[in-house]
């Protein structure tokens, strides 16, 4: 990898998802997540949400001796992952699949993952964490970004808009849910928009 390049492609990155407001994640919540990743030393991880391979990119240069498969429903948002990706050379570690992470064959997928990221649609953590989680090898990692939703995540729902409220309740239903199972032990840390960190027992 040519340090150069990556850091030049990350700002180009960072440029082209303010300008089509493109959600990636943000220096604090990457940096921690990366930390996190670095203390645990996973050999594969699964990423649900690619964006543009943004965070893929970041989790690739933190653990160089790591694989990473990503998935990514938006074709054009795949499309310039691909690209991204491509310029940095890391293709070879990292696979980007254009696929609806819900709808999804898993066998298209490795045997097993160390740490799994989910980052895609905010209302449907419950159901990917219920249909991925039978990729999570023994004492592997789940971690999930944005349980804080800005701030949402703790306001009264009749104070939230109409169109997110949904969203809102399932997301506070998956982190009460994960609070209390019995297979996986949990945290939720206030870093960045909030990380929640289960861990399989």
């Amino acid at each position: 990898m040519d340090d150069k390049q990556f850091d030049t492609t990350l700002v180009a990155m960072k440029k082209f998802a303010k300008e089509q407001h493109v959600p990636i994640m943000e220096d604090e919540g990457i940096s921690h997540l990366t930390a996190l990743l670095t203390e645990q030393k996973p050999a594969s991880i699964l990423e649900i949400g690619s964006a543009i391979g943004f965070s893929a990119l970041k989790m690739a240069q933190a653990l160089p001796d790591a694989t990473i498969d990503t998935i990514e429903r938006d074709e054009q948002r795949y499309q310039k992952a691909v690209e991204f990706i491509g310029a940095t050379g890391l293709q070879e570690r990292i696979s980007i699949y254009w696929q609806d992470a819900l709808e999804m064959d898993i066998a298209l997928l490795g045997d097993g993952y160390d740490a799994i990221f989910i980052d895609a649609a905010k209302g449907q953590y419950e159901r990917f964490f219920e249909k991925y989680e039978v990729l999570l090898n023994e004492g592997g990692t789940i971690y999930c970004d944005n349980m804080h939703m800005h701030g949402m995540s703790s306001v009264p729902l009749l104070e939230i808009p109409r169109r997110k409220r949904t969203m809102i309740r399932n997301l506070r239903t998956f982190k009460e849910r994960m609070m209390a199972h019995g297979d996986y032990d949990t945290k939720l840390l206030e870093i960045g928009d909030g990380i929640i960190v289960c861990k399989k027992r």
